[in-house]
């Protein structure tokens, strides 16, 4: 059974980054455990740079906070998916907090082989997710892991906006390439 766990960046339920995800998950077929967090739900601390993890036995953050609760899940993932809104050229705050908590060196023990990146924006200027992606496969490229693949929507402001939207269907492609 290949576990997917759906890190949702979005502080706003029933919006734009839902509506994709879930058009993601729809795509997946049997065999395929999925799992979406919203993050704001949780209270993850950004990382301060104390480097304390990499004395720390257990290669993990010292500050106990909720991620604690994410490495236990991310210990049991195969795909790791990110979505979020874009702020300012950027993901959510929430996910970014998330993001640089895996600074830590126990995140050379997670089994994640692969991962994928659901973006929607408001903007409409084809630039908007440049450096997110930029991103995206820098960290791909670290962590050796495989891109399942990246569904970027813009020109999503208002809840709703992303109804009918043909990139739904990708991101739905994008769910069976699970």
């Amino acid at each position: 059974m290949t576990r997917v766990l759906i890190l949702n960046g979005s502080p706003r339920t029933g919006g734009n980054t839902d509506k994709l995800i879930e058009a993601f998950v729809r795509g997946m077929g049997k065999g395929v455990e999925v799992e979406s967090i919203r993050v704001s739900d949780f209270d993850v601390k950004p990382c301060v740079g104390c480097n304390a993890c990499k004395k720390e036995p257990s290669g993990r953050c010292v500050v106990h906070d909720d991620m604690m609760y994410f490495w236990e899940k991310m210990s049991k993932t195969d795909v790791l998916v990110a979505a979020s809104p874009v702020y300012f050229y950027g993901v959510s705050a929430q996910l970014k907090a998330f993001i640089d908590r895996l600074h830590a060196p126990a995140r050379k023990d997670l089994p994640i082989k692969k991962l994928g990146l659901l973006l929607v924006a408001a903007d409409t200027r084809e630039m908007v997710f440049d450096s997110i992606l930029v991103q995206y496969k820098h960290i791909a490229d670290f962590f050796s892991l495989e891109s399942v693949g990246e569904v970027c929507v813009s020109g999503v402001r208002e809840r709703g906006d992303i109804e009918g939207h043909p990139l739904l269907s990708e991101a739905e492609q994008m769910g069976k390439r699970i």
